[in-house]
């Protein structure tokens, strides 16, 4: 039996699973905490996948590996190898001035075209333009500039080497200075923000070329964003819209066309797998459920059952949940906002569902803005920590207004990352075909009233906001 291992290395922990590269039966696994936090040192990271192999019993066996991670964290190495400072994670919006200028000078079209992306907050390139403004010092001190799953690949490479740096085209795609369709850099829009374009970046990729070895021999492959490692593990096809509910909210497909949105809401990010993998992405979500329930004081399972025994539209309260500002749309310095209040609503049942009815309802304009750019959506595939609840699994097609498949809740960024591992051990053309997940199918009558009296909401607040 061939052993693979794939990791997810995520915002909140490393998880590792050790799978059967024919089959894809999964033989054991492992998990270890990240800290909290929007700046992270990546040593941490390094510790935590230590940790979680270890927690897996090892990696006896294991043939190939690949690493997926949390996108557009800014790793700053010094021309020794050595952390610069704290990486910058995808959520720290910090830069959201910065993303701002760099759009201003070079314009939302030009951006578009440039990358397949507007620059918002999140991305690197605009932790870049913070770095050079606000730490000069640290900014001057960098030599290379990676991700996070490309430093994890590279310390597993153990060479220590700057120009062992790889990367692959699905996490490249979302750092804001490289073409997904050229499959190239941007070395003048690196320049934009960083003032320099002397730095190394990582090599890039094809979706199965190796990444070297470890210095135990095991294979390693090029690794990939967390989502679309997710749709690799999930075995998305075209016409398959995954929306996940992590840490962040994200919506995507996978996609033979290219997208260039100047409104910023789509980003033009690329799959794991060689097409494209346009995305919308809200900065909130899970969490959202972690916040109500503990204002609320009880745990998931009452959550979902008070969300469950409120009734469609929660009589009139609408829960905005911009609990950590918002990404899409982009409004960085927002605040999370209760609308609606009144003696008939206050009660804890009502809450609840207006916070899985606002949580979903910024899924379903992620949808939307799919759909109206031209993508064909033919099942909805629901995965993520906050998708095992099951007030968001039953009020999720109500909201969505299509049914929703909910796959065997699964770590499927991990599983992707084992199946590219399997992918590159065996050399073929396409990945494995492994077992699919099997699925349950959740239905509901649409209530579009719910989502139109978000929409009036949330133009409200962003009306407050101006």
């Amino acid at each position: 039996m061939s052993l693979v291992a794939g990791v997810d290395s995520s915002t909140q922990s490393s998880t590792v699973v050790i799978r059967d590269a024919t089959t894809g039966e999964l033989i054991r696994s492992g998990r270890a905490p990240h800290p909290p936090g929007t700046e992270v040192d990546p040593n941490a990271w390094w510790d935590a996948l230590q940790g979680a192999i270890a927690d897996a019993g090892g990696l006896d066996g294991v043939e190939a590996m690949a690493v997926a991670g949390q996108q557009h964290g800014m790793v700053c190495l010094d021309a020794d190898g050595e952390v610069v400072r704290p990486a910058l994670l995808w959520n720290d919006t910090r830069s959201a001035g910065a993303a701002a200028d760099l759009v201003a000078e070079l314009g939302a079209k030009e951006w578009a075209e440039a990358t397949g992306s507007v620059p918002v907050a999140s991305f690197t390139v605009t932790k870049l333009r913070w770095l050079a403004t606000h730490e000069p010092e640290h900014a001057a001190a960098t030599a290379a500039v990676c991700l996070p799953h490309d430093w994890l690949t590279w310390k597993l490479r153990g060479t220590g080497v700057l120009t062992d740096l790889v990367t692959d085209r699905s996490d490249a795609s979302g750092t804001g200075y490289f073409s997904g369709s050229t499959g190239e850099y941007r070395p003048d829009l690196l320049e934009r923000a960083l003032g320099r374009s002397d730095v190394i970046l990582p090599r890039v990729l094809g979706p199965a070329e190796p990444a070297g070895r470890t210095p135990d021999g095991v294979l390693l492959g090029p690794g990939a964003g967390d989502n679309a490692s997710a749709a690799l593990g999930l075995a998305a096809e075209r016409g398959d819209v995954v929306i996940s509910i992590g840490t962040s909210g994200v919506v995507s497909t996978v996609t033979t066309t290219t997208t260039a949105d100047e409104t910023a809401i789509i980003a033009g990010f690329a799959s794991a797998t060689g097409e494209h993998l346009p995305l919308v992405c809200t900065l909130n979500a899970a969490r959202v459920l972690d916040a109500t329930a503990r204002m609320l004081g009880v745990d998931h399972a009452e959550l979902s059952r008070l969300a469950l025994s409120a009734p469609a539209g929660a009589d009139g309260l609408v829960l905005v949940p911009y609990l950590e500002g918002e990404r899409t749309p982009n409004r960085p310095d927002a605040t999370g906002a209760l609308h609606g209040l009144t003696l008939a609503n206050s009660t804890p049942a009502h809450i609840a569902r207006a916070a899985v009815e606002g949580l979903l309802c910024g899924l379903a304009d992620a949808l939307d803005a799919l759909v109206a750019a031209g993508v064909a959506v033919q099942r909805a595939l629901l995965v993520g920590g906050g998708a095992r609840s099951d007030a968001v699994a039953r009020i999720a097609p109500a909201v969505l207004g299509r049914p929703v498949l909910l796959p065997t809740p699964g770590e499927y960024v991990a599983d992707g990352a084992a199946r590219q591992a399997a992918w590159v051990l065996a050399g073929t053309s396409a990945p494995p075909r492994w077992a699919a997940a099997d699925t349950v199918t959740f239905e509901a009558e649409p209530t579009p009233a719910v989502r139109e009296r978000y929409a009036q909401v949330r133009e409200l607040t962003a009306h407050q906001l101006a």
